[in-house]
């Protein structure tokens, strides 16, 4: 109950005009970057990261929050509008969206997703504030062997959670994993793969990683693909909406009902929970279970606003289900929350169980404005510059991109002042570039360098402890625990065929 306390009291830090200009701009800037295909709030965050080393801990630690929460919305808009998600999580979203959109009643679509966005991240961020506390608590309870095991099912599941390229996943893992070892050996003072750069010697920094992997990914992803974009900004030349069309009537609200929204959003905090899973599982899953208990499935893919509903309330509460694993384990539960983790890192806290305990005055701020990006931001936002935020697609890409290109490179200086390191963010954006274009998942690799150093440390620990037994993990009850659940996954999520294809509802 102190904790709860605490984040609520935290709404104060709100009243300070730096603090909440920070939030406000962070969510701006996240829901253009989740509206403008080809862009994602990971890449927005990635660019801004620099940033947070002039603030302090906890206005940085409340903009990621409200990049968040606006990533996870902000895709629906050209999801609806021109039938292109600007973020993955959207895709169910656009279903039923972009049909209403055809029918004349796009901006009502709009507002059933930004009522959806708002009640998920409400649900997802209070069941959070509720179960983070307890969960912490849980994790005391798992020790030197237990804490290898959790890394370790936290690898496979995302792993494995990477449907048709399972392969491709384990081995982008593999090389996470194998730069993590760069650098000063975790147990013994000795160097290791530095091949006499004495620049390697601290290792690959978490900052040129996640530039790198994202931003200047990103751009040379985009240079190489060939989209009209003069089709598409003609499309949105052509939309008008007015502000007195966004609400959605309370006859359609009724019609989908509070069960739909709230069990919507049990599903996508939950799903959210598992590392990897991310906001288009959980959209997918509960976009399925609205079709499977409507009394017109017929409906869905042709403008029903209860795939909107139910889409959106899923993403959005992955936001709340995602930080948990993050802030007791520091597990990210997607890559948003990966970057938040160096965010966390960055400015010397370190994720885990003492963290609600020592150091939840910090925690506190960054969950009341998850509460505040939801309930106050996302309707805010849709009603004052929701008829313009379909132009941003407008934007020339050459501009846009050189920008981007340019906040990187001078992002990734900044951060170390090393021009090797700046280097490094540039040859692991073209790493991650080649990875992405032969089907390697990114999110894998970045798992792997983030959570490596652990698992190895806690891998040596426990069988230093055990004389080398490595037994130790099956006759630990805490670490048996683990390596039952990541067996049970393993059986359900890469080797039993699910019985039949879950129905979208998508008219062919």
């Amino acid at each position: 109950m102190d904790f709860i306390a605490l984040v609520f009291h935290s709404f104060s830090l709100l009243l300070d005009p730096m603090n909440l200009a920070y939030v406000i701009m962070g969510f701006i800037i996240g829901t253009i970057f989740a509206a403008i295909p080809g862009l994602t709030a990971t890449l927005a965050m990635a660019l801004l990261l620099p940033l947070t080393y002039t603030l302090n801990v906890e206005t940085a630690l409340m903009a990621s929050a409200s990049i968040y929460m606006a990533g996870m919305y902000g895709g629906s808009i050209t999801a609806i509008t021109i039938n292109i998600p600007g973020a993955p999580s959207s895709m169910m979203t656009a279903l039923d969206g972009y049909p209403m959109q055809q029918q004349g009643n796009g901006a009502k679509a709009l507002g059933h997703a930004a009522l959806g966005s708002m009640f998920g991240g409400a649900v997802g961020t209070l069941l959070l504030i509720a179960v983070a506390p307890f969960v912490a608590e849980l994790s005391l309870l798992v020790k030197t062997t237990g804490k290898f095991s959790l890394l370790a099912f936290a690898i496979v599941v995302v792993v494995i959670a990477q449907r048709g390229r399972i392969p491709q996943a384990g081995l982008a893992a593999c090389i996470g994993l194998m730069l993590a070892t760069v650098g000063l050996d975790a147990m013994e003072p000795i160097t290791r793969f530095t091949f006499g750069y004495s620049d390697l010697t601290a290792g690959i920094d978490l900052m040129p990683v996640i530039i790198g992997t994202f931003a200047i990914s990103e751009i040379l992803i985009q240079a190489s693909t060939h989209t009209n974009m003069a089709a598409v900004a003609a499309a949105a030349e052509k939309i008008k909406i007015r502000r007195r069309d966004f609400r959605p009537p309370l006859s359609e609200i009724r019609k989908i009902g509070f069960v739909c929204y709230f069990k919507s959003c049990l599903i996508g905090y939950f799903v959210g929970t598992l590392p990897g899973a991310g906001g288009s599982m959980g959209s997918l899953l509960a976009y399925t279970e609205a079709v499977r208990t409507s009394h017109e499935p017929e409906t869905f893919g042709k403008g029903n606003p209860k795939g909107i509903a139910a889409s959106e309330s899923a993403n959005n509460a992955v936001c709340g289900g995602a930080m948990v694993p993050m802030l007791t384990f520091g597990i990210p539960g997607d890559p948003i929350t990966a970057i938040m983790l160096g965010v966390l890192i960055i400015n010397g806290i370190q994720p885990g169980p003492q963290l609600m305990a020592d150091q939840a005055g910090l925690i506190a701020p960054m969950l009341a404005t998850l509460l505040f990006s939801a309930v106050v931001l996302i309707p805010l936002t849709l009603y004052l510059i929701g008829p313009y935020c379909i132009k941003i697609v407008s934007i020339r890409k050459d501009l846009l991109y050189g920008v981007i290109a340019l906040l990187a490179v001078v992002g990734s200086y900044v951060s170390t002042y090393s021009t090797f390191q700046m280097f490094m963010a540039l040859g692991m954006g073209v790493l991650t570039f080649y990875l992405r274009r032969n089907g390697f998942p990114v999110i894998t690799m970045l798992l792997g360098y983030i959570l490596g150093p652990n698992l190895e440390e806690f891998l040596r620990r426990s069988l230093a402890l055990s004389n080398g037994d490595p037994m130790t993990f099956l006759t630990n009850p805490d670490s048996l625990f683990f390596v039952v659940l990541t067996l049970i996954f393993v059986y359900f999520l890469a080797i039993r065929k699910p019985a039949k294809k879950p129905v979208t509802g998508q008219s062919e």
